[in-house]
């Protein structure tokens, strides 16, 4: 796809990843509508991209909420006209044990990750099949391929967002959209942002590496799913073993696996954001 002259809304683009991808976006000459529940991170994006202005606009959304979300994509269709690419970047994570996470922390996880995304794509889908013509990019994770302790909701909404982004491909071919087009994001743990903290052990480290920056995530947004219309990319690429362990292991080697790497108890040290 090329993306000059495109109109994209970014959900959760006022920092992280979103705002990495939101520049990225405007140096390739597209629009972009950003979507943020954050006002000071607004206003931070706001003046740090204050050269792109005449092709950006800010707006506070709390996309839990579907009415704000159908609301606020009447808003950009006003302000750029038909809408090209929705990437659906807004997350939450609380780590912790599933008995000492507060009920409203995983309902707001499953909220944020997961029902926010299906608003968003049914504010838009119907005109991009109208024009036989679209993009969702949606971030997933990857911990999409395999159980991660201390997470467990987290996991189980990333899973989901690869399984509704796989059946939305299969609906726009059925329905012979084949222009309409989904492709899915799974980083595993960046070393800045929600998951400051996480990481697996030295030997974990060697083989999955942590993602040094949300720079990295929004070039392979960009560059894989939207200029090389790539269905699926796992960041680093090493992420691709656990799918290939998975389908080759027994279940038991494959839990030795995961605990040699450390992947079980890598949320042990989770900070988060700030």
């Amino acid at each position: 796809m090329k993306l000059e002259n495109k109109n994209v809304v970014v959900t959760g683009g006022a920092m992280g990843i979103g705002l990495a991808t939101t520049k990225r976006l405007l140096e390739e000459g597209c629009k972009v509508n950003v979507w943020d529940i954050n006002e000071g991170a607004i206003e931070n994006a706001r003046r740090e991209l204050l050269k792109y202005s005449d092709r950006l606009f800010f707006h506070k959304c709390d996309v839990t909420n579907k009415n704000e979300v159908y609301s606020m994509a009447v808003a950009a269709k006003s302000e750029m006209g038909k809408v090209d690419i929705v990437i659906n970047n807004a997350g939450f994570v609380k780590g912790g044990y599933l008995n000492e996470v507060s009920d409203d922390a995983w309902e707001q996880t499953i909220d944020v990750n997961l029902t926010s995304l299906i608003y968003t794509t049914k504010a838009f889908i119907d005109d991009m099949y109208e024009r036989n013509e679209g993009f969702f990019v949606n971030i997933s994770s990857a911990s999409s391929m395999l159980g991660v302790s201390e997470m467990a909701v987290y996991t189980a909404t990333k899973w989901a967002v690869w399984g509704f982004t796989e059946s939305m491909r299969f609906e726009a071919l059925t329905k012979n959209k084949k222009g309409v087009k989904f492709s899915s994001i799974h980083p595993s743990y960046l070393a800045e942002g929600m998951f400051e903290g996480a990481k697996l052990n030295f030997l974990g480290n060697l083989i999955v590496p942590l993602v040094k920056s949300h720079d990295v995530i929004a070039n392979a947004i960009v560059n894989d799913a939207l200029k090389k219309e790539k269905s699926c990319i796992k960041r680093p690429r090493t992420v691709r073993l656990a799918v290939l362990f998975r389908g080759i292991l027994p279940d038991k080697l494959f839990q030795k696996v995961i605990v040699m790497l450390g992947i079980h108890k890598s949320m042990s040290g989770w900070k988060g954001r700030g």
